[in-house]
């Protein structure tokens, strides 16, 4: 595992399992909203977003955790392992909640700075319809995209994805 994708809904805890991962394989996290947010949520310019990406693309180790369905095609091409937080939207929208409460008027770690946490009706509506309108979408290009050197961990609870970590950790 040297080329890690994290990927799932807003509120599965990508970021924070990103970051835990990291650790214990020792490789860079790169959060993708810190590249296509500019603070005060103003989107980084086509062309320099894709800039960006392709350059962190290019390093030969590192785990990436974000959506963004227009370069998820891209970015497969270069993985080695994705892992899918393909957690209920029940659990993500808990979290959401959660992450706003904890960071009210605070900056987190995995968002540009002059980002302020926020909730509005879009994003948890985003949130609320991804299983049934984005996760059939990454379901079919998983399964397209592994072509035997592709490998594709998918965990719907947050209880299999630590037991999946604590198993990897034994092993290091």
């Amino acid at each position: 595992m040297n080329r890690i994708l994290i990927i799932g809904s807003g509120g599965a805890g990508k970021s924070v399992f990103a970051r835990r991962l990291g650790k214990l394989l020792e490789l860079p996290v790169f959060h993708l909203d810190c590249y296509f947010w500019q603070s005060n949520w103003k989107q980084t310019p086509k062309e320099e977003w894709i800039s960006t990406l392709d350059q962190i693309l290019h390093y030969k180790r590192w785990i990436i955790d974000g959506n963004y369905s227009s370069t998820l095609e891209k970015r497969l091409r270069y993985a080695d392992t994705v892992i899918y937080l393909d957690f209920p939207r029940r659990i993500c929208m808990y979290r959401v909640i959660k992450r706003q409460t904890i960071y009210r008027n605070r900056p987190r770690y995995d968002i540009t700075p002059g980002c302020n946490e926020r909730i509005d009706f879009e994003f948890l509506k985003w949130i609320w319809r991804f299983r049934k309108e984005r996760r059939p979408y990454i379901l079919k290009l998983l399964n397209t995209a592994n072509s035997g050197q592709l490998s594709i961990y998918r965990f719907t609870s947050p209880l299999q994805l630590s037991k999946w970590l604590q198993n990897l950790a034994k092993i290091r």
